[in-house]
């Protein structure tokens, strides 16, 4: 735990070096990017080849399914009440 806190430090040190950058700090949002594409494929390559995950799949599926559809729908309306509450009263405003 304290490696991360120590390397998120380092980061932001690093981050605070590089303000007024904008080419290295597009660089930095471009690996950042494709490291989580890479994490996404690592993700499924480790869950391919987990052979309890894959046989359970058709029955995880519905699941699944049903609590995708729950989270969309959850983040669309978070959406719309952040909204209705912060940019619609700025445009009234205006």
């Amino acid at each position: 735990m304290l490696e991360i806190l120590l390397l998120m430090a380092l980061g932001m040190l690093v981050g605070y070096s590089l303000r007024g950058k904008q080419k290295a700090i597009s660089r930095i949002e471009t690996a950042i990017l494709w490291s989580i594409f890479l994490l996404l494929f690592f993700l499924g390559l480790s869950i391919g080849g987990n052979e309890v995950i894959v046989a359970s799949l058709p029955k995880l599926g519905l699941n699944a399914l049903i609590i995708t559809l729950g989270g969309v729908a959850g983040s669309l309306l978070a959406a719309w009440v952040v909204w209705k509450l912060v940019f619609a009263r700025e445009r009234r405003k205006d």
